[in-house]
């Protein structure tokens, strides 16, 4: 074990502090943003408590406490007992595929703009949404009451609501299906496509994730024989962040799914329908502000974590 850097203790009338060098500061910091794996430490995160009691054992310092490292971690906003979860890039063509997605949204493709007449749908389906039946017990919320729902519940089944959002133009259209796959995609696509302003447009810009419905060439290509003007446009894997879709089932989630209290299928179907009608009423586009320098400086950032993680290493 090295050497411990020395301790200096200053008297500041009856209270004496204990000053760290530098050093051991920026030491117990590196520390900090290890991961324990790594450096042998049987924890899958760290507190300050264990950050000070490692310290000790690697001799970096002989005695620090976990409030001590609390505040130096603080001052750069470190929190290595915090996580979240992240899916890394791993499509070769991520920023290409990514960037004609970003471009539709910003009314570009192949670098041209779009014309009055393109159109552009975001697209997929919500799946396992279960009825959930409380036997219609609970309460209304009063004054200084919360809503009271019944945490038991019978199951009643489950369907999956697939949706199509017109990104321009803040129009939602959906259906409800015993399950999902090609036949209920394209029910999908045919209650947008057969319907004006998308029959007669130039183009209709379909953006859909990977899933089993509407995947690869194959997709493209069937998209295109059942519609000529129906262009497939596929996100990246990993990256239906990408898709508005999923901030319109987000909305669904919250609004009408939270708290789960549906006595059967049928009025689940009836609700959600009924939603979908009610929000289109009040639905504006999407402020999507992300494009593609914002991507390329995430994939920048991105390629330089795993460069230095590689050269750590080695």
């Amino acid at each position: 074990m090295k050497s411990v850097l020395p301790v200096f203790r200053i008297a500041l009338g009856k209270v004496v502090l204990a000053v760290f060098p530098p050093q051991i500061m920026m030491e117990i910091k590196a520390l900090a943003c290890e991961i324990p794996s790594q450096s042998g430490i049987p924890l899958s995160r760290l507190s300050n408590e264990d950050i000070a009691r490692e310290a000790v054992n690697k001799g970096i310092v002989a005695s620090i406490s976990g409030a001590t490292v609390w505040r130096w971690l603080s001052k750069d906003a470190i929190k290595p007992w915090q996580y979240r979860s992240w899916i890394f890039p791993r499509d070769p063509n991520f920023a290409d595929k990514a960037g004609r997605v970003l471009d539709l949204y910003q009314g570009f493709w192949e670098c041209k703009p779009l014309g009055p007449d393109d159109y552009v749908i975001s697209a997929d389906e919500k799946t396992s949404i279960q009825a959930r039946d409380r036997g219609g017990l609970g309460t209304a919320p009063g004054s200084r009451r919360s809503r009271r729902v019944e945490f038991e519940y019978e199951r009643r089944g489950a369907l999956a609501y697939m949706a199509a959002w017109d990104v321009r133009n803040a129009k939602v259209f959906g259906l409800c299906k015993s399950t999902t796959g090609i036949d209920a995609y394209k029910q999908l696509v045919d209650l947008v496509m057969q319907q004006e302003p998308y029959r007669s447009a130039r183009r209709v810009f379909w953006i859909t994730d990977n899933g089993s419905s509407h995947r690869g060439q194959t997709s493209i290509e069937r998209l295109s024989e059942w519609y000529s003007n129906a262009v497939q446009v596929h996100t990246p894997v990993h990256a239906s962040w990408l898709n508005q879709i999923e901030i319109y089932f987000s909305i669904v989630q919250r609004k009408l799914l939270t708290p789960n209290d549906f006595p059967d299928l049928k009025i689940l179907e009836t609700k959600l329908l009924e939603f979908q009608s009610y929000y289109e009423n009040i639905a504006k586009p999407f402020k999507w502000k992300f494009t593609r320098d914002n991507l390329n400086q995430i994939l920048n950032k991105i390629s330089g974590y795993f460069v230095n993680h590689a050269k750590v290493a080695a």
